[in-house]
């Protein structure tokens, strides 16, 4: 089968390189090149998300299988590849040229030798960097958040290079649809507790005709909702005991002057106080009761990922593939 044919509508590559764009087009055709030539068996799959200049094109030119997703946004795109694309290992890249196309072999030698399922490209920037400040502080500021809530195990949680297993791919639910998408996969392999790695690139300038996708302040709001989303989601008892105990911790305030005066005269003077601290309190031991219940439910879903999870095998082959195996002897064309 030739590179740009497919089967069934899914394609199939041992090694897959997937670069989600949207009006790339002055650098895309850099980023193909350098993939290539760091991983030469691999095959390459440009989705293009709407755009309004020649990336698909070029892209095209460059080599790359092109497919486009209509629905904008680069969680959609993401999720689009994930769906169609059968491979072993995956390689996940922005169309930006931002990231060293040099380290991947590393990843994939890593990502097999230690049985990881992911391993994440950490972006180091120098005191010159175009890196700019305000994407550096709120990185550092959502990926401590993250840290805190669900494990310390990635220094750089909205880093676009990175490298999957097969079995990441095929369980991963991928709900978002824009630049909250890296944020989802971070918090889908900590609250796993999949086997995953990272290792440090350097970020490099973008070309002065290519312009960033991400609003510092918008994105960075919709990463924000999306790290509350799922903590509630994946840690319902937490969220819910918090607000239990704000709730009680506000009845208890109203309704101690109350019971000292009743100690003092026994009577309990402003009923409509001592009606709203009963029912504060009555709320925070709802609020306590909803999280426990959910809590147990997402204990029930958290089991069936993690056995959906082991049941997708890590290789569609050979039940052993080494890294230098993939990136030396895997086929050019689709299999």
């Amino acid at each position: 089968m030739t590179a740009s044919g497919h089967e069934s509508g899914i394609e199939k590559a041992r090694l897959a390189i997937l670069i989600p764009c949207r009006d790339e087009a002055a650098t895309i055709a850099a980023v193909i090149q350098d993939f290539r030539k760091a991983l030469p068996g691999a095959s390459v799959f440009v989705y293009d998300n709407q755009s309004g200049d020649d990336t698909a094109t070029i892209a095209s030119q460059a080599g790359a299988v092109v497919r486009k997703e209509a629905l904008p946004g680069k969680g959609n795109v993401v999720r689009r590849m994930f769906s169609d694309i059968e491979a072993d290992v995956y390689v996940l890249v922005d169309g930006d040229d931002t990231y060293d196309a040099s380290g991947v072999p590393a990843m994939v030698q890593q990502l097999e030798n230690e049985c990881l399922d992911m391993v994440v490209g950490a972006r180091v920037a120098s005191d010159d960097s175009p890196y700019p400040a305000g994407h550096r502080f709120g990185n550092a500021l959502l990926t401590r958040l993250v840290a805190f809530l669900f494990g310390n195990r990635i220094s750089d949680m909205l880093s676009g290079y990175r490298v999957f297993s097969r079995r990441f791919v095929k369980s991963f639910p991928a709900l978002s649809t824009g630049f909250e998408i890296e944020t989802e996969l971070t918090v889908h392999a900590l609250e796993l507790k999949m086997p995953i790695e990272e290792m440090s690139f350097p970020y490099k300038a973008r070309p002065a005709d290519s312009v960033s996708k991400l609003n510092t302040y918008s994105d960075g709001w919709h990463i924000l909702k999306t790290i509350i989303k799922l903590t509630k989601e994946e840690k319902p008892l937490m969220v819910f005991g918090v607000l239990s105990l704000l709730f009680a911790l506000a009845s208890l305030i109203l309704a101690w002057p109350l019971l000292i005066t009743y100690v003092d005269t026994g009577l309990v003077p402003r009923f409509p106080t001592a009606i709203l601290a009963t029912g504060l309190m009555l709320l925070a031991f709802f609020l306590l009761a909803c999280g426990a219940i959910l809590d147990t439910v997402t204990l029930g879903r958290r089991e069936m990922k993690r056995l959906y999870y082991l049941s997708v095998p890590r290789f569609r082959g050979r039940r052993n593939l080494r890294a230098t195996d993939a990136v030396e002897h895997a086929p050019t064309a689709l299999q």
